[in-house]
């Protein structure tokens, strides 16, 4: 599968809410300690599987992860194994035929399930775009105490982050999507059940930034609000997490949304980094 056919999939599991039993692909930890253990003799595999399963064990801890690399196996693994497999054993020993065999046939699933991490965190923790707790600093400090409204908030990752330091944020959700996925089933931070719109509307008056992450691709909720906050007559502060026209919000959002450039944008997404095929960052919304 090329990287533009996996995006497509993504965008309509996103679009559609595919994950309708809310579970997580079996066996999926196990199967990335497994993997673990088989490249030990490998430190840039190691790496990439030992960012998942640490990410894995904060996430079940009620604990934001870490900053992610991108889980792409180097391109030249397979030279590096035969390299190290060659100067293990001897020339037509047939342990060394084994063990090449093993590592060689076990890398495409390999790669398969490092691509996958997302959908992963996605049916087992309602976690879309992937929030870091180095991420969640950095933006606590440019909204820099300034009362914050999260709209769409789903289990409330982002909220957690602002929370866990110190910032007053309001988290809102509609919870449309309890009965599909793990989206609002698990909020990790107290969460209020309205719609971005009602959100909107019953706390303009009572913060200046607002935060709106992922919204779903298609639905025009984030065009609507939109223009709810350009009517207003307060100046806010708006930030938005998603993939410009790709596997997040509308195409009247992005179509008619102003992107504002700046250093501490760029500063934030500095620690939003990419980690697959998935491009999204965080952008100012004028």
């Amino acid at each position: 599968m090329n990287p533009k056919q996996r995006k497509k999939l993504l965008k309509q599991a996103k679009k559609n809410k595919t994950a309708t039993n809310a579970k997580a692909p079996s066996g999926y930890i196990a199967k990335m300690s497994a993997y673990l253990e088989l490249f030990n003799d490998y430190p840039a595999v190691k790496v990439l599987i030992n960012n998942v399963i640490a990410a894995d064990r904060l996430l079940k801890q009620g604990l934001l992860p870490q900053t992610l690399p991108v889980l792409l196996l180097p391109d030249d693994i397979q030279d590096t194994i035969f390299k190290t497999v060659n100067q293990t054993y001897p020339a037509g020993d047939p342990r060394g035929d084994k063990v090449w065999n093993k590592l060689s046939a076990a890398l495409p699933d390999l790669d398969k399930q490092l691509r996958g991490f997302r959908d992963y965190l996605e049916t087992e923790y309602g976690m879309w775009a992937y929030i870091s707790a180095p991420f969640a600093k950095a933006l606590a400090e440019f909204i820099n105490g300034r009362p914050t409204l999260e709209v769409m908030a789903g289990n409330g990752y982002v909220s957690k982050g602002l929370r866990d330091n110190k910032q007053d944020v309001i988290a809102t959700d509609s919870k449309d999507w309890t009965a599909e996925n793990q989206t609002g089933r698990h909020p990790v931070t107290e969460i209020e059940q309205l719609s971005a719109s009602d959100a909107f509307e019953k706390y303009q008056n009572q913060v200046d930034v607002i935060v709106m992450v992922w919204s779903p691709d298609g639905l025009t909720i984030d065009w609507d609000l939109l223009q709810k906050i350009r009517q207003s007559d307060k100046d806010f502060t708006f930030i938005v997490i998603g993939e410009k026209n790709g596997a997040t919000d509308s195409k009247e959002f992005w179509d008619n949304a102003t992107l504002l450039e700046s250093p501490e944008v760029e500063k934030l997404n500095q620690h939003f980094r990419d980690f697959d095929l998935i491009q999204d960052r965080v952008y100012l919304v004028k």
